[in-house]
């Protein structure tokens, strides 16, 4: 599978875009445990070219992860093109226009998958980002706003004559934002749509190994993306890629393996900010990883995880857990 001149294997598997989440120590985990390709946080244009400092931030991409996109947001035309020309000097690999942030304070202004409303508006910005830059631009956006206006299927060809060089899509409407269950019939269509020339990468409850398979031979895409799942679980990627190669699972590794692993996110979270902002970073992959899942009467221990100030006090509640489950 290629997107423009980059070569990826067959059934490749990427990290999806998030905020807040996928900064660049995050994504030299994810890649290092196999990720395909790696996304930047969201980027908003507005701030970009403003010169916003935390936002400048966001450019900032290591050799190690490649290739890596950078995602930027917004709705207005030239202000989007504008920023991808920013993008660019920053030498990513693929520069990644996000249609399908459902958050209220991206949506509600008509940029992230409130685009969905404008498709018009949206296949402007697109080709203008197109035409602004060299690097080869892909889009990632939803079904459609909600349930009566999945338009999809007819926009996945619009998109493409707009010059995109791969399509992402998320299996939900902006309306359902990530409830329910991610529709992959629709991306299956537009997968097996004779008109369709481009990659499409699926998106939507990849949870697990299983599953990723199971969504490649359901619909036949290119690449799948993995979001959520990877919260506090960045080895889910090499579960998905033994899996593919295999058709078997990964063996379990033991439990200070994984518990290493999150200490690793827990230091290089605090290396990159401070010991305050870096532990408060990294407590949402502490709240969803599946490693304490299980643990009986684990409800005290979880809270004083998630109130820990110091990496010694969380350090010394994750090294109690390991100790008892071995005396069990």
């Amino acid at each position: 599978m290629k997107i423009a001149n980059i070569e990826f294997p067959d059934r490749a598997v990427f990290l999806a875009p998030m905020e807040d989440v996928t900064d660049i120590a995050f994504r030299l985990m994810c890649k290092r445990f196999g990720a395909d390709m790696v996304y930047t946080e969201f980027i908003s244009s507005d701030a970009l070219i403003r010169d916003v400092k935390r936002t400048r931030e966001k450019l900032i991409v290591s050799e190690e992860e490649r290739p890596v996109s950078m995602q930027i947001y917004g709705n207005n035309p030239q202000a989007m093109a504008d920023a991808a020309q920013i993008c660019e000097e920053a030498d990513p690999d693929v520069i990644d226009i996000n249609f399908g942030c459902p958050v209220k304070r991206v949506a509600g202004k008509g940029a992230g998958s409130g685009m969905l409303r404008t498709p018009e508006r949206m296949l402007e910005i697109t080709e203008k980002v197109v035409k602004s830059v060299g690097k080869p631009v892909t889009v990632k956006t939803r079904l459609g706003w909600d349930n009566d206006s999945k338009i999809i299927v007819r926009l996945a060809e619009q998109l493409q004559d707009c010059g995109i060089a791969a399509l992402t899509v998320h299996g939900r409407t902006r309306a359902q934002m990530y409830t329910g269950q991610a529709d992959w019939k629709l991306i299956g269509e537009i997968k097996n749509n004779p008109r369709m020339r481009i990659p499409i990468i699926g998106n939507g409850d990849i949870d697990s190994a299983r599953t990723a398979g199971q969504r490649f031979d359901e619909t036949g895409v290119d690449a799948v993306m993995i979001g959520r799942a990877s919260f506090g679980r960045p080895w889910i990627f090499s579960e998905v890629k033994h899996f593919l190669e295999t058709g078997e699972e990964v063996p379990k590794e033991s439990f200070s393996w994984y518990l290493n692993i999150l200490k690793q996110q827990v230091l290089q979270s605090v290396e990159r900010l401070d010991e305050r902002r870096g532990i408060l970073h990294i407590r949402r992959h502490l709240a969803a990883t599946p490693l304490f899942k299980g643990i009986p009467d684990f409800k005290p221990t979880r809270i004083a995880m998630l109130r820990a100030n110091t990496v010694e006090e969380l350090f010394g509640i994750m090294d109690g857990i390991e100790e008892k489950l071995a005396l069990r």
